[in-house]
């Protein structure tokens, strides 16, 4: 970590399926928020006193089961329902994703806080922007983490993964919106820009825009058509 920064940020991997897990926040109010916790919550709440920081709430990508917890492919998989016995926080998900992650989670609407795409989140000098990114599911979002004079990093879950994107054949998923997400929205941040996927399905497990952009094959098409066929739709 940097000593002059207020970020503090961990990147750590869980469960079977190769997830990424992620604890973001600010070291000067030593707080952070969870995203997308599950697997293995007691470790990743107990990762964060550890380093003398209190999770104040989670943020959820989508309401997939390896993301949030619940039942797949035979597996029970521990989630947000543990996770507010741990740190009752808030939970922060997007508006169009409330239903799925409440099916899936089996907690009421009424625990959430609804975003639309575009709202922040403050945590001492660390801004985390919401940004909404359908295609994988309809209210898939990614998060900006900003802090003032230095790169931005991209927490970006299953919409882009590192030389690749999310799967669209998917109930709830949308080629389209996909497309306009991954080139519309995440292609035109800065180079700079850090990229955190939300499994490490590549030999990193980490990236910039940047290079994404040059190698990336779905940040690369030149249109929606090629796009399309690229993605077998």
């Amino acid at each position: 970590m940097d000593n002059d920064s207020d970020l503090y940020f961990r990147q750590i991997p869980v469960g079977e399926m190769a997830n990424l897990v992620y604890l973001v926040g600010s070291r000067s109010e030593r707080k952070a928020l969870v995203v997308d916790p599950a697997w293995s919550v007691d470790a990743l709440v107990d990762q964060a006193e550890a380093d003398d920081i209190e999770i104040v709430g989670a943020l959820v990508t989508h309401y997939h089961q390896d993301h949030i917890g619940g039942s797949i492919f035979g597996m029970e998989i521990e989630g947000l329902e543990h996770f507010m016995t741990r740190s009752p926080g808030p939970i922060h998900v997007q508006k169009l994703e409330a239903d799925g992650v409440s099916k899936v989670s089996g907690i009421p609407k009424s625990e959430f806080q609804e975003h639309s795409g575009g709202d922040t989140i403050e945590l001492g000098g660390i801004t985390v922007r919401l940004l909404h990114t359908p295609g994988h599911t309809p209210g898939s979002q990614c998060f900006l983490v900003e802090e003032a004079g230095r790169p931005a990093q991209l927490v970006s879950g299953d919409t882009l993964f590192l030389g690749s994107c999310g799967r669209v054949d998917l109930p709830g998923s949308n080629p389209e919106h996909m497309y306009e997400s991954l080139n519309g929205t995440l292609r035109k941040l800065p180079d700079e820009t850090l990229v955190f996927p939300g499994h490490l399905y590549s030999e990193e497990a980490q990236s910039t825009i940047g290079e994404q952009k040059e190698t990336n094959p779905f940040l690369r098409v030149a249109n929606l058509e090629t796009f399309l066929q690229f993605m077998g739709a």
